[in-house]
């Protein structure tokens, strides 16, 4: 029993983000809710991911990668791509408003796609990287909206666990928005030293 919990572990670690393994008496079944397709895996076949050779292992990663279930994961986008989201959000939000891109996301950021742990590491990268275009960029002008809608999408185009909240500040009145993720906020939740009492959160699933 212990031996099929780890093979569907090592399992899930190669599928991509919008896929998901479910155990079944005579294997797994990979549920691919992006493309609505579904790959059935003996239990044999599962348990190679962990104990077999690897050569035995590389041809079923391989049998995935043909199927589309398993890709090179992006853990976060570089610095440029970072900076293109950011704008391109940035424009987005002064064209349509702030509520109706909310009411994008889950087409941007679909929530079929699996909700795994970031590392702090990689959440503080994508952090510098947003703070840094939204400070040195004079369309975006530090954007609270742009960075933490653009920190949640990239996160959640990822697989990874992210939550969008916007908060009210009574005395003198303000709005602030910004993504949480692996124990950090996108960008600072208390800019300046102000605390925001979240009025809207935003989950994994976009919900």
């Amino acid at each position: 029993m212990e031996q099929d919990t780890d093979a569907l572990v090592a399992m899930t670690r190669i599928l991509s983000p919008h896929c998901r393994v479910t155990r079944l008496s005579g294997g797994a079944l990979i549920a691919d809710w992006r493309r609505t397709r579904f790959l059935g895996m003996t239990t044999a076949d599962v348990r190679k991911l962990v104990g077999g050779t690897s050569d035995e292992r590389a041809a079923l990663v391989t049998g995935l990668v043909r199927a589309g279930c398993a890709t090179a994961r992006r853990k976060v986008c570089s610095d440029a791509e970072v900076g293109l989201w950011l704008r391109g959000v940035h424009l987005l939000i002064r064209a349509m408003g702030f509520g109706r891109v909310l009411r994008l996301l889950p087409l941007i950021a679909p929530g079929y796609a699996r909700a795994d742990i970031p590392s702090p590491q990689a959440v503080a990268r994508l952090k510098r990287a947003v703070e840094a275009h939204g400070r040195s960029s004079w369309f975006v002008d530090d954007d609270c909206a742009a960075e933490a809608v653009t920190a949640f999408v990239l996160l959640r185009r990822c697989g990874f666990e992210a939550t969008l909240h916007v908060g009210v500040r009574e005395h003198p009145f303000a709005l602030h928005a910004w993504t949480s993720a692996a124990g950090l906020s996108v960008p600072a939740a208390d800019p300046r030293g102000h605390a925001f009492t979240p009025v809207l959160s935003i989950g994994c699933g976009s919900e």
